[in-house]
């Protein structure tokens, strides 16, 4: 008899068939990243799974999933409860109180029947100069923008649609970054909670289900080392994503650039502070290898993409995006993700990113924080090498203490 069935990101469509709920040892049940639509069978071993079963599928719907199904008159269906003793007891009501009810529900049939007629003269009524306005209510569609949709994950973000949207209208003047992936923004609302907004163009059409699946799949993912994703606003041609702002900046910043004003001496980056960034930057990244479903491979693993809070607690910031920007027209990849400097030779050679290209990146994210000095640092672009090259060629000579920084930040 069959105990597993895992079927996640097989690109599956149409509705769940019933007949998977009669297969009684069925003990693990993945169908998550799919394309599956219409209500979830709550029949048999189908009733014992819960959400996360089915994370990925935005059309599905059912008790399993906690997202009510429309009835045929375009209502949500109501969830089942259990039935009563009381509902099981057959109890002879008396004449008046039955002679009540049919006459409360006659006036009610009754209402409704005025109210019907009511709707209809007034829609008579105004026939004639909604026909006068179909011309320019044509014209007025075809030429306006859609309108933004936003979705937040889990409720983390505590404001209205409409101030949120109106917030990320006003964003071009708060640039704070830009990166391959797109340009990013501060966003503050009214109560000064500070956000990061990060633009992502989209110009292909038919995409957005594809898309909007695998943010799902990345607002649900939750750790202390990996940036937070609240939420994203579509927009006609781009997705505008919702992180967490970190206000102390990135390590690339603190390594290499000005470190922020009010940096406390105690938050330093001294020795133990960068072993406490090394070792939080390796659990994120060991989550997103190990523990996610399906698994991810960040592909651009750099100083830049580690993310500091104010207790330099490091956050690894833009994972999943490589997938989500990776065109699936396109039969042959001439573009490798990544920043140079980091990228693992095989990857650079064949253009397919694992886990291993991911630790190699990671490697050389461990020389610059040891050492103090960026990947492609001219001294060594002169020579023709990198950081790996620099410090490899110090192990001849034996002066590896050459190679660490000498002073901490």
């Amino acid at each position: 008899m069959l105990n597993i069935l895992d079927l996640s990101s097989n690109a599956l469509r149409g509705a769940i068939p019933s007949s998977i709920g009669k297969l009684k040892l069925l003990r693990h049940f993945n169908l998550s990243s799919n394309f599956f639509s219409g209500e979830i069978p709550d029949i048999g071993i189908l009733s014992t799974f819960r959400s996360k079963s089915f994370i990925g599928n935005v059309d599905l719907c059912g008790q399993q999933v906690n997202k009510p199904c429309k009835t045929s008159m375009g209502f949500p269906a109501v969830f089942p409860h259990a039935e009563s003793n009381e509902a099981l007891v057959s109890v002879k009501k008396p004449y008046h109180y039955m002679r009540a009810v049919v006459i409360g529900a006659m006036s009610t049939l009754g209402l409704v029947l005025v109210v019907l007629l009511v709707s209809l003269w007034v829609w008579s009524a105004s026939k004639k100069e909604r026909k006068a306005k179909k011309y320019t209510e044509v014209q007025k569609q075809a030429t306006q923008e859609p309108c933004a949709k936003l979705i937040t994950f889990h409720g983390d973000l505590p404001y209205p649609s409409c101030e949120l949207i109106k917030k990320i209208e006003s964003l071009d003047e708060h640039i704070v970054g830009a990166g391959g992936f797109g340009t990013v923004y501060r966003m503050v609302m009214n109560d000064c909670g500070t956000f990061a907004v990060k633009r992502i163009d989209r110009n292909r059409q038919g995409c957005d289900q594809v898309f909007e699946r695998e943010l799902e799949v990345l607002g649900s993912i939750k750790h202390i080392n990996l940036v937070n994703l609240r939420g994203y606003c579509s927009l006609p041609g781009a997705k505008l994503l919702i992180y967490d702002f970190l206000a102390m900046g990135s390590l690339d910043d603190l390594l290499h650039g000005q470190p922020p004003r009010d940096l406390d001496e105690e938050l330093s980056l001294n020795w133990s502070t960068r072993l406490r960034i090394a070792h939080g930057s390796a659990r994120g990244l060991a989550y997103l290898h190990h523990d996610c479903n399906p698994r991810i491979v960040h592909c651009d693993i750099k100083s830049s993409n580690i993310l500091l809070d104010e207790n330099l607690e490091p956050k690894l910031a833009d994972f999943g995006l490589a997938k989500l920007l990776v065109d699936e027209n396109d039969h042959v990849t001439t573009v490798v993700a990544g920043t140079f400097g980091y990228l693992a030779p095989e990857y650079l050679q064949s253009g397919r990113a694992t886990e291993k290209s991911d630790v190699y990146s990671f490697g050389v994210l461990l020389l610059e924080l040891v050492t103090g000095k960026r990947p492609t640092d001219p001294a060594f672009v002169k020579r023709g090498l990198n950081v790996v090259g620099w410090v490899f060629s110090k192990h001849h000579h034996i002066t590896y203490y050459a190679c660490i920084a000498n002073e901490p930040c």
